[in-house]
C-alpha cells in the first residue's frame, strides 16, 4: 500500500545570478520515508533542501507540505526542522536547555517542555547528559543533541543538511546506522542531503541523484546501484569500468568481473595482465592492463593470481550498463 505524499515539489527552479542552481525539479516524498538527495557539489541538492526549509525562495514552481502550499512562507510557518553539519548549538546553554529552546520560543510551559526534552534525549540515547555544555561533548554527542532539539518540536519533516560530514569515518558509519534506526523509531519523514554515495546507499529508502540542477534518477538504493539510467549515475554511484568492446560502449561494476588465469565465466571476456593488487580492507582491488589498451578493476578473482601474470577477465552481458 502506497503511503501518503507529505512533500510534493513541482517545477522548482532557483538561480543565483547567471548560475541556474535548480532547473525544474519534480519530486514526491512519502510520509515516513527516509529519502536522500545525493549529488556532487553544485548539483542543486542543498538548494532544494533550503527551499523546502524556507531559507531560499524559489524563482518558480511549488512546494506543498502536508497539502498546504508553503512556497512563499517563512521558515517558522512550515512544519519542518533542520539539522545542520555544524550542529548550531548554543555554547552557553547545557544540553537540556538547548533541546528545550524551540519549545520555549513557542511558549510551551516549563513542565511540558522539560518532559518532551527528556523524551527526545532518551530517543537519541543521551540520558544523563542533561547538564553538560556542548564543549564537554564529543562530535557524535553534539550531533545527537542537535537531532533531539529538532525532534522535540515533532515536525512532519526533518531536513538534514550533510549532518555527518564533520565526523570521523568510524563515528560517521556508526551514526548512519543509528540515524536510520532513529528514523524508523520516530516515524518522521527524513530528507537527507549528502555527496557521499555510500552514506546514501546505507541509509535511504529512496535516493534522488542530482546533476546540474535536475534529478537524474530516482529509485531505491538497489535500483540506483544495479540499474543506473544514465552514464552520470553509473559513474557517480559506486565504482565502474568504462570499456568499448564489440562495438559497444559499456560500464560494468568491478564485482561483476571475474578474473582467472585461463577459465572464462560469462558471455564476454578479454585478456590482460595483472598490474597490481590493492588491499583496502573488505576487498582487494585488482588492476588489470587489458588488450583493449585500458586498465580495468575487478574485485572478484576466482583463483590466486600474481602481479605480472596473464589473466582472463569475463562477465555476463546482462551486468553491463550501455553508455548512451
Amino acid at each position: 500500500m502506497t503511503k501518503p505524499v507529505i512533500v510534493s515539489i513541482r517545477g522548482l527552479t532557483r538561480s543565483f545570478g547567471d548560475v541556474r542552481a535548480v532547473a525544474g525539479v519534480d519530486l514526491d516524498i512519502f510520509e515516513g520515508e527516509f529519502i536522500t538527495l545525493l549529488g556532487p557539489s553544485g548539483s542543486g541538492k542543498t538548494t532544494v533542501l533550503r527551499m523546502i526549509a524556507g531559507f531560499e525562495k524559489p524563482d518558480s514552481g511549488s512546494i506543498v507540505l502536508g497539502g498546504k502550499d508553503v512556497s512563499q512562507l517563512p521558515p517558522y510557518d512550515r512544519d519542518v526542522n533542520t539539522v545542520f553539519q555544524d550542529y548550531a548549538l548554543f555554547p552557553h546553554m547545557n544540553v537540556i536547555s538547548n533541546i528545550e529552546y524551540g519549545l520555549r520560543v513557542k511558549g510551551v510551559d516549563k513542565s511540558s517542555r522539560h518532559s518532551r526534552a527528556m523524551q527526545a534525549l532518551k530517543q537519541v540515547r543521551l540520558e544523563g547528559y542533561e547538564t553538560r555544555k556542548p564543549a564537554q561533548l564529543s562530535g557524535g554527542q553534539r550531533q545527537r543533541v542537535a537531532l533531539a532539539r529538532a525532534l522535540v518540536n515533532r515536525p512532519s519533516v526533518l531536513l538534514l543538511d550533510e549532518p555527518l560530514g564533520a565526523l570521523d569515518l568510524k563515528l560517521r558509519e556508526q551514526m548512519q546506522i543509528e540515524l536510520k534506526e532513529l528514523q524508523r523509531e520516530v516515524g518522521i519523514t527524513f530528507i537527507f542531503v549528502t555527496h557521499d554515495q555510500e552514506e546514501a546507499l546505507t541509509m535511504s529508502d529512496r535516493i534522488a541523484v542530482f546533476n546540474h540542477g535536475r534529478i537524474e534518477q530516482l529509485g531505491t538504493p538497489r535500483e540506483i546501484y544495479e540499474n543506473p539510467q544514465s552514464l552520470f549515475v553509473s559513474e557517480f554511484v559506486g565504482q565502474t569500468n568504462k570499456i568499448e568492446i564489440e562495438g559497444r560502449k559499456v560500464n560494468i561494476r568491478p564485482e561483476f568481473i571475474s578474473v582467472a588465469k585461463t577459465a572464462r565465466f560469462g558471455d564476454c571476456s578479454i585478456q590482460g595482465t595483472l598490474r597490481d593488487a590493492i588491499f583496502v580492507g573488505a576487498v582487494t582491488r585488482y588492476l588489470i592492463d587489458t588488450t583493449l589498451g585500458s586498465t580495468m578493476i575487478s574485485t572478484n578473482p576466482t583463483e590466486d593470481i600474481s602481479i605480472g601474470e596473464s589473466v582472463t577477465l569475463s562477465w555476463d552481458k546482462k551486468k553491463e550498463f550501455l553508455v548512451q
